[in-house]
């Protein structure tokens, strides 16, 4: 995700300051990775550096004298741009789950790979039901019926790769080991 753009996004319909935006970013992008407010605050200063965003004023409600941004033109354009371009699918075929499976076989043996695979496999069929639980509420916005699709979908695509892992574990840990 790049948080410069995202932040152009949610700036684009009207100016807002840090807190704000930390506000729209949780809001807008349920289920994201946490925001930081020193990021924010950091991007926004990065922004009006490049002169994609600019101080529209000050703002002070019951605190300190908050800066509020608004988008200029040029970052307008670049948040056009990034909208338009094409995401590449990722270039690496890597994660965390293939790492643990390939290091448990080379410092264990197949049953503990087995094991973890299938400990594993719990955790994401229980994060898949209290997903699922959540949308069948019918209290969810739309934003965050999306978010909870996506990770159902990344979710099941998980649990069909470890249901191959678990096929392959014998080859794997032959392999490793030649």
């Amino acid at each position: 995700m790049s948080t410069p753009h995202v932040l152009l996004g949610l700036l684009t319909p009207r100016a807002m300051h840090g807190y704000e935006l930390k506000h729209a970013h949780d809001t807008h992008l349920p289920g994201a990775k946490p925001l930081p407010f020193g990021q924010v605050y950091a991007t926004l200063k990065r922004l009006d550096r490049d002169g994609l965003a600019a101080e529209a004023g000050h703002d002070r409600v019951g605190g300190p004298d908050r800066t509020v941004y608004e988008v200029t033109d040029r970052g307008r354009e670049a948040l056009a741009a990034w909208i338009s371009r094409i995401e590449p699918p990722a270039p690496h075929l890597s994660n965390e789950l293939l790492a643990k499976v390939v290091i448990t076989l080379l410092v264990a043996d197949e049953a503990t790979a087995r094991r973890h695979l299938a400990t594993q496999r719990a955790a994401h069929l229980a994060r898949m039901r209290a997903l699922t639980a959540a949308k069948s509420s019918g209290t969810l916005p739309i934003a965050h019926l999306l978010a909870a699709d996506l990770a159902i979908a990344h979710l099941d695509a998980d649990l069909r790769w470890m249901q191959t892992a678990v096929d392959r574990v014998t080859d794997l840990h032959q392999e490793v080991h030649q």
